[in-house]
């Protein structure tokens, strides 16, 4: 019932996400929607949300479509409104696009990566309502609903609309500039999630681990580890943690070719996403590695053989070089003939196989449904 004892309409938003890190970001803030929407749109009605969990598919374009799966889902769900929400980038030329907009349909489609790699739960909550609010605006929300112009606020500034700029889209919410695309990239390796191949590196830091215990017990390393100037270390290190990222890129084939047809705009993107995950999930390995050689080192070797051998007395810095050099050396060991343990792990690392295996699917969705409708004719005909 509203203020004057009539009956209050109702709003269904359906929202859908892909599974991961959007599904995840969602599930935070699903509950908050409704109140946030009547506050910040129009509190003539009931705002009510269905959310759930299922992987976008993409067209031969790259696109999702998001008229034909709300013209598939909108009226079967009984919701009024669609939000989808996924971890593919979006871009329009060389700016990333936040969202896309069919009014017709009455569905928003929002990038996920677009919304950046800090405070994405707040950051997506109030482009939620920011993209509702322009549904209203547009005048396809219930004649109830009276909505108010929501704040973009810099959670989704620098942005301009873009008007059609594809198939079954009537407008895009556009990042402009350098820091626009820095936001995406950042968003795209947020997404990823890169501390979670550590596990992934097994392999890999088993065969590290063993070299670094080398050069702890290795008199040899002792002296030259003492010898060696911080930044010659840390260059070292630079090397080691590049050779392991090289070599992933090549053996698990993550590098995206220009060449490759419908993915020409996105590879320089893809590649550098696909380069800052795995220099991240790398280092993190290395830093693992780097404590517990550290703790080794410091646990097994006495400091007065270790200030022996070097020839002068030793601190902790001189089991910290000690376990900067060895963790140094066990990684370019470990990089040699390491890989990715899961095809999940390969997925994670690479923007460009998850992309093709949508595109797969809607190829797979799309020939299953002209079967079905030639079935249908044929048992019509009869």
């Amino acid at each position: 019932m509203d203020s004057d004892g009539g009956v209050r309409g109702s709003v269904v938003v359906g929202v859908l996400a892909d599974p991961g890190l959007p599904s995840e970001v969602v599930s935070g803030i699903v509950d908050d929607l409704p109140a946030m929407l009547e506050q910040g749109i129009g509190s003539g009605v009931d705002w009510r949300v269905d959310f759930r969990t299922q992987s976008l598919v993409l067209d031969e374009h790259g696109n999702v479509p998001i008229a034909k799966l709300a013209e598939r889902l909108r009226a079967r769900q009984g919701w009024d409104i669609m939000l989808l929400v996924t971890d593919l980038p979006r871009r329009v030329g060389r700016n990333p696009i936040l969202a896309d907009l069919n009014l017709e349909h009455r569905v928003v489609l929002a990038s996920l990566p677009a919304v950046g790699g800090i405070q994405l739960r707040k950051r997506l909550r109030d482009s939620l309502a920011y993209l509702l609010g322009e549904l209203g605006r547009a005048g396809v929300l219930p004649q109830e609903v009276s909505p108010r112009r929501p704040k973009a606020g810099t959670a989704i500034s620098p942005v301009r609309w873009v008007d059609q700029p594809g198939e079954g889209i009537d407008a895009s919410l556009s990042l402009v500039g350098m820091h626009g695309r820095l936001r995406l990239l950042l968003g795209m390796v947020r997404d990823n999630r890169p501390w979670r191949l550590v596990p992934e590196l097994s392999t890999a830091l088993a065969a590290a681990s063993a070299a670094a215990a080398f050069g702890v017990f290795y008199g040899s390393i002792w002296s030259l580890a003492d010898a060696l100037s911080p930044a010659r270390l840390a260059a070292i290190s630079v090397l080691a943690v590049a050779a392991m990222v090289t070599w992933l890129i090549v053996y698990n084939n993550l590098w995206q070719r220009g060449g490759v047809k419908g993915f020409r705009e996105d590879t320089v993107l893809y590649n550098a996403a696909t380069i800052v995950t795995l220099v991240f999930g790398v280092t993190c390995a290395y830093v693992v590695l780097f404590v517990v050689t550290f703790a080794g080192a410091s646990t097994v070797i006495p400091s007065d053989y270790f200030a022996t051998v070097v020839g002068h007395p030793v601190s902790t810095a001189s089991y910290l070089a000690l376990a900067w050099l060895a963790s140094s050396m066990g990684t370019f060991a470990g990089a040699l003939g390491s890989s990715l343990e899961s095809e999940d792990a390969v997925r994670r690392a690479a923007y460009s196989k998850r992309e093709r295996e949508r595109r797969d699917r809607y190829r797979m969705q799309e020939e299953q449904e002209e079967q079905q409708q030639q079935r249908q004719r044929g048992d019509e005909e009869r």
